[in-house]
């Protein structure tokens, strides 16, 4: 599972830094863990912020706004769903273990 090391590192700080970024209290809660199968990793970040997660760049030399799709470059799937009944949300992704590495 070495291998899924840099894709799950940099698409965490991405999601951490959205909250630092877009959450007004600036807090979460992250949970990572191994998929059930033994075949990738699963990490979860949770904030409080309702918004949805976006892409808000739109220019190609901006530095901003390209989070999230940085997270789906890197990742095999990721998505968000509402915290229920209160404000916030969960922010996934899932990293496959690579088949040349023995997935």
């Amino acid at each position: 599972m070495a291998d899924l090391c840099d894709p799950a590192c940099l698409a965490l700080t991405e999601l951490v830094a959205n909250v630092v970024r877009h959450t007004p209290d600036r807090r979460a809660a992250v949970l990572m863990t191994r998929r059930p199968d033994g075949r990738g990793v699963r990490v979860e970040v949770t904030d409080t912020c309702p918004r949805p997660p976006l892409s808000t760049a739109v220019d190609e030399l901006s530095e901003d706004g390209r989070g999230v799709l940085i997270v789906g470059a890197v990742t095999d799937r990721w998505g968000w769903t509402p915290l229920p009944g209160r404000s916030g949300k969960t922010v996934w992704f899932e990293c496959d273990v690579s088949k040349e590495f023995g997935g």
